[in-house]
């Protein structure tokens, strides 16, 4: 079983949302599959149905959490340190072509959201980063086509 880099917010975020669908979800659709069946035929009744396809899917995602979570090798990055780029690091990076700066922090495939700067361990970015210092350039093929980065500051927090 491969194991799965995750920092602890990740961790923390998918165990909430496990928690979630256990505990409120699950009841909430159990009491709307038994309100849809005191409703009589269940072959002709929309609500059984619709509240059916909600258990399947509910449930298909719990499955699925406590998969990932069971596979997690959490890290906590406050711990980290260096002046290499590796998991768990916040990095600033300016585009040499616009001289736009943005950050991103390298997370596990579960807690990837570009629009907050989060990016995967396997995204083109982070792999091209990984291993860099401070005043390193960055070559990484996007694809709109080739960008180049240089590296201005790595925090781990």
């Amino acid at each position: 079983m491969e194991k799965v880099p995750m920092t602890t917010a990740g961790h923390a975020a998918l165990e909430e949302e496990l928690k979630r669908r256990q505990q409120v979800e699950r009841p909430r659709i159990i009491q709307a599959i038994s309100e849809a069946r005191s409703h009589g035929d269940l072959s002709e009744n929309a609500e059984y149905h619709s509240a059916k396809e909600q258990q399947s899917l509910n449930e298909g995602r719990i499955a699925d959490l406590e998969d990932k979570l069971s596979r997690a090798e959490v890290i906590d990055v406050s711990k980290l340190s260096g002046n290499t780029v590796k998991f768990g690091a916040t990095v600033q990076v300016v585009d040499e072509d616009t001289e736009a700066e943005r950050t991103y922090q390298i997370v596990g495939e579960n807690e990837a959201d570009v629009k907050s700067g989060k990016v995967s361990i396997t995204s083109p970015i982070a792999r091209a980063m990984i291993g860099k210092k401070v005043g390193d350039t960055v070559e990484v093929n996007t694809p709109g086509g080739g960008k180049s980065y240089e590296i201005l500051k790595i925090d781990f927090i």
